[in-house]
């Protein structure tokens, strides 16, 4: 792995190939991709702006709240139209504000993304009118922090290196608060505490391309995982997994995109430990490290998840009847589906 150093001490990473070695990281530290232009593109960041990060805009924040409860208390019906315009002038806000909240809305599945580039309410949107009041109230503030970073990790907006008081200063954080969000982060792979001062970001996937390729590679280890010989199901677990995507399926349209990526994540990962290959479990854990963040940002449709939730239980009723061979089939068509769904949302235009 090259590391460069910016006049002001700011290091940053650049692979110069499709995958970087990271040195004491064994055998499967061959999965971190990396993509060379966008370490260009956040290395002249980080030279720039390493020694003082700007604060975020929370207006957009704001807006997205107060949108919801606009189209719940005004029970809007499907195909209803909102223009940045409207928006701007009923909530005194100028228009860029207003058309990143209707991206992340669009995100979430409560608009719909017109051909003109406009936006109009869902399905999803249209029922917000029935949504219990506490669920249109502000949201957790550790929540948003916590997707903040990860949004502007991926943005190239932060150096590879942070310091507490800098996570502290961009994000109004407390030092209780900032402590709970860097838990998370280190639980899920994606930060680490430095041995003198700061914290440091573990590579992830940040392209397009990569991302696809880390999806190619699942069919490809996932099936055989299946039909390794040393394959033992793990019944009490894949029952585990089979509650928790029946709940998260009956409460699909509440579910973060941190809940769904977490109880799907936590199923594959079950069934690769089954196939008893370290090389298999080892090499699947890091790239769902890798891709986490990248998951976050696509856009969300939760017809689709709902829609693999149920494939997810078609795939644990064959492991627990032993029909090993239709499972690693079953979850090669799946895997396959769920790539080619995403690469064609993140696509499309607008």
């Amino acid at each position: 792995m090259l590391v460069i150093m910016g006049e002001d001490g700011a290091g940053c990473g650049i692979g110069g190939c499709n995958h970087v070695f990271l040195p004491g990281e064994g055998v499967g530290s061959i999965w971190y991709f990396t993509h060379l232009k966008n370490h260009v593109k956040w290395f002249f960041y980080s030279c720039q702006a390493a020694k003082k990060i700007p604060m975020p805009r929370r207006i957009s924040d704001n807006l997205v709240l107060q949108i919801k409860q606009y189209l719940a208390l005004h029970a809007m019906p499907t195909g209803a139209r909102l223009t940045e315009r409207a928006l701007a002038e009923r909530f005194k806000v100028s228009r860029s504000p207003v058309r990143e909240a209707l991206r992340r809305l669009a995100d979430e599945g409560i608009l719909t993304e017109q051909d003109d580039g406009g936006h109009a309410v869902s399905e999803h949107g249209a029922a917000l009118h029935q949504t219990p009041e506490a669920l249109l109230t502000a949201p957790d503030p550790l929540e948003q922090a916590y997707f903040a970073i990860a949004e502007d990790r991926l943005e190239g907006k932060l150096p590879e290196r942070v310091t507490e008081n800098e996570f502290a200063r961009r994000y109004d954080l407390t030092r209780a608060q900032l402590a709970a969000v860097l838990r998370r982060m280190v639980q899920e792979g994606w930060i680490e505490r430095l041995p003198g001062h700061g914290w440091q970001f573990r590579p992830v996937l940040t392209s397009a391309d990569t991302y696809d390729q880390g999806y190619r590679f699942r069919i490809l280890i996932e099936s055989a995982g299946i039909l390794e010989p040393t394959f033992r199901a793990n019944l009490a677990a894949l029952r585990r997994c089979e509650l928790q995507q029946r709940e998260l399926l009956d409460h699909i349209n509440d579910a973060s995109a941190a809940d769904i990526f977490n109880a799907n994540t936590q199923l594959h990962e079950t069934i690769a430990e089954c196939s008893g290959n370290v090389f298999i479990i080892d090499a699947l854990t890091r790239l769902n490290s890798l891709r986490r963040l990248m998951e976050y940002r696509k856009s969300f449709d939760r017809a689709a998840a709902a829609r693999r939730c149920r494939e997810h239980l078609v795939l644990i009723d064959l492991l627990l009847d032993g029909q090993q061979e239709a499972a690693a089939d079953f979850i090669s068509r799946h895997l396959r589906d769920a790539a080619n769904e995403k690469s064609a949302r993140s696509e499309a235009p607008g």
